[in-house]
């Protein structure tokens, strides 16, 4: 390392600035690793939280928003509830509406119908567990909005009241709309159109004939491989597993391709440019490595040597930039879907490191050709 730290100190200049190129790298690789996981939570946090192994959705659904397309009846239902190695299988409900608050704030809303004392019931922060027809439990970021337990949501076009009676453990959002869990009776009393103006009523449900959902949830027991497709044939649906169902969200695939792709090219880049530098350094002193060479250095030394160079270079200016865009990421303003997450972001940082280290061991390679006799003028 004798070496490494010597042309460190001689060149730092040289070296600050390829250093300062790989912090700003690795700033822009945080700044989307936060941005992606910020995407992904305000588009799906509310299935994330969801103990369901899976959905099943109507047959021939399109994957794209089909929570929202899926129309699954009573049969199909009976079909997942009596298959093997399924603990559980609720219906549920998905649509995202428009409402106002009774103090005249305008907000937007997924509503997920669940059974009330089935698993997809969400836990709550403060409040009451899910249970009266009337009452619905929102994402607790829609206290920034001014919701408070208690307030009554008016929905649109059909005037329906509901009432705020709890708030869920942190986010939970659909498309990037809050969800506001309630009742999958009084969900299906909305879709089945009878909804009457005013808060719905335990009479108004026992009226309501309507045994249709959007989804089937599903809940398998522990340890258990059960075959989807099989099912599926029976039950006439298209079964995706709790992660694939994220892509049946609105724009979520869209979203993270494009943001994987972005990062993509990003890695390439700092591979390139790291291997650019190097290669160009190598060529630079190639004469000195000819000369120690020349004195009886190994070329597994001085690869070694240089490859310690590259390690520390790319380390320590990785780990400024990591520091810089946390910096900030924390000052994002709330408006943007932005969040820090440990893992995302020490997965990116490596693989900054580990390319941008294949990078400079193809051009660091070329030290394994330099021949001995320049050191005493042989190519002049």
């Amino acid at each position: 390392m004798f070496l490494a730290l010597r042309e460190l100190r001689f060149a730092r200049g040289r070296f600050a600035l390829m250093g300062t190129v790989i912090a700003l790298i690795s700033v822009l690789v945080v700044l989307l690793s936060g941005l992606s996981s910020g995407l992904v939570n305000d588009g799906v946090s509310g299935l994330k939280a969801m103990p369901a192994t899976a959905f099943a959705f109507d047959e021939g659904t399109m994957k794209d928003n089909a929570f929202s397309r899926s129309v699954i009846d009573d049969e199909q239902l009976k079909t997942w509830q009596n298959a093997n190695d399924v603990a559980a299988a609720e219906p549920m409900g998905v649509n995202i509406v428009n409402g106002v608050t009774d103090d005249g704030t305008q907000i937007d809303l997924t509503l997920f119908g669940v059974e009330p004392d089935g698993f997809l019931s969400p836990a709550v922060s403060t409040g009451e567990q899910l249970g009266a027809v009337a009452g619905i439990i929102v994402s607790e970021p829609l206290r920034d909005e001014g919701v408070e337990l208690g307030t009554v949501v008016i929905l649109d076009r059909l005037d329906l009241e509901l009432t705020v009676i709890g708030f869920t453990e942190g986010q939970a959002t659909f498309g990037h709309v809050d969800v506001a869990y309630l009742p999958i009776d009084t969900w299906r009393l909305m879709a089945a159109g009878l909804a009457e103006p005013g808060a719905p009523t335990p009479d108004q449900i026992d009226e309501m004939d309507f045994g249709y959902a959007s989804v089937v949830a599903i809940l398998t027991e522990e340890g258990a491989n059960i075959d989807f497709a099989t099912i599926d044939v029976t039950a006439e649906t298209t079964t995706m597993t709790l992660t694939e169902a994220f892509n049946a969200s609105p724009g979520y695939e869209a979203e993270t391709l494009t943001l994987s792709m972005i990062q993509f090219f990003l890695y390439a880049i700092c591979a390139l440019v790291v291997g650019a530098f190097f290669m160009v350094w190598t060529i630079q002193r190639s004469h000195d490595i000819a000369v120690l060479r020349a004195m009886g250095a190994s070329s597994r030394y001085l690869v070694r040597d240089s490859l310690t160079q590259a390690a520390i270079l790319l380390v320590g200016f990785t780990v400024v930039g990591v520091a810089a865009g946390i910096g900030m990421g924390a000052a994002m303003p709330d408006a943007m879907p932005f969040d820090l997450e440990f893992e995302p972001i020490a997965i990116a940082s490596g693989l900054t490191i580990l390319l941008g280290m294949l990078g400079a061991t193809i051009a660091v390679l070329r030290i394994t050709r330099i021949d001995p006799l320049r050191a005493l003028g042989g190519q002049r």
